[in-house]
C-alpha cells in the first residue's frame, strides 16, 4: 500500500496542519477511483467519506424525480467533496457525479470523527475548514436558483 502522507500533506485543505494530524488521517485514507458518469454519492444516503480530488471533475447536483439534476458547482482537481459525514445523521446533502474518469482520495468519515472525538484541536482545525467548503456550496445554490428564477443577483 503506497502511504498516502505526501499526497496529503501538499493538499492546499491540509495547508498549515500539523504533521501528527497528517499522519492520523493516513489512517483512514485511501485511493478511489470513479468513472465516467458514475454516482459518487446520493442525497440522503449515509454519508461515510469525503474525498480529496486529485484527477478529474465531479459535478454536486441537486436531483427532483422527474426532472433533470441542477448542477450546483464542479470541483476539480485539488478540491474537496463532502462535507455532510461530519454531522448527524451522516446523510448526503446533495448528489455528486464524475463527470469523467476522476482519482481521489477517500477519507472515512467514521474513522475521522473517533480521532476528532479523542482530539478535539483536530476536529477544531477539520470544522474550519469544512466550514469554509459549506460557505462555498451554500453561495453556489444560491446563485444557482437565482438563475433558475432569473432574480438579478446582488452581491456584497
Amino acid at each position: 500500500m503506497t502511504n498516502l502522507a505526501p499526497l496529503l500533506k501538499e493538499h492546499a485543505f491540509f495547508e498549515g496542519l500539523k504533521p501528527e494530524y497528517i499522519e492520523l488521517l493516513v489512517e483512514c485514507a485511501s485511493n478511489v477511483r470513479f468513472e465516467a458518469n458514475q454516482l459518487i454519492f446520493r442525497q440522503g444516503e449515509n454519508a461515510d467519506s469525503f474525498y480529496l480530488i486529485r484527477q478529474g471533475k465531479v459535478a454536486v447536483e441537486i436531483s427532483t424525480p422527474g426532472q433533470p439534476a441542477i448542477v450546483i458547482k464542479t470541483l476539480m482537481e485539488h478540491d474537496v467533496i463532502g462535507w455532510s459525514w461530519l454531522f448527524p445523521p451522516y446523510r448526503w446533502q446533495f448528489d455528486a457525479r464524475a463527470m469523467e474518469l476522476t482519482r481521489a482520495i477517500a477519507l472515512d468519515g467514521r474513522c475521522l470523527r473517533g480521532k476528532c472525538e479523542s482530539d478535539p484541536v483536530l476536529g477544531y482545525e477539520l470544522m474550519k475548514r469544512f466550514s469554509a467548503i459549506m460557505l462555498e456550496t451554500l453561495q453556489a445554490t444560491r446563485l444557482q436558483l437565482l438563475d433558475l428564477y432569473n432574480v438579478p443577483s446582488r452581491r456584497a
